[in-house]
């Protein structure tokens, strides 16, 4: 029982810092490189949201949706260093929480469009 506790919530599956010093690759690079890029473009997306929100503050469901990729993002920049089973719990849950808040907008503000 134990075993699959640590494994669904307490496993480190890659970390920048090794124990055993053991070489970094390149595709570690790229991958860290890929982080934060991936952060940023969420901390950007959570940015456009603030400001369209402070533009025309229809509602304060953006703001929940801005903090819902600045989180996202929080979490890639955290991933560059380590990535552990709880992160990826975390990350499961804030794009569901995306998904469902997407879904909210658009039904409210955009009644006619398609949302799958």
């Amino acid at each position: 029982m134990s075993e699959i506790i640590d494994t669904l919530f307490l496993r480190t599956w890659w970390s920048w810092i090794r124990a055993d010093h053991a070489p970094i690759s390149g595709i570690d690079y790229a991958c860290r490189l890929f982080n934060f890029v991936e952060a940023g473009a969420w901390f950007t997306f959570s940015a456009l949201v603030l400001l369209r929100w402070s533009r025309n503050r229809r509602s304060h469901i953006e703001l929940w949706y801005a903090l819902a990729f600045a989180l996202f993002g929080i979490s890639d920049a955290i991933e560059a260093w380590v990535l552990t089973s709880w992160l990826l719990w975390w990350k499961a849950i804030n794009l569901i929480w995306l998904f469902l808040l997407r879904r909210k907008v658009m039904k409210q503000f955009y009644p006619l469009a398609k949302v799958f």
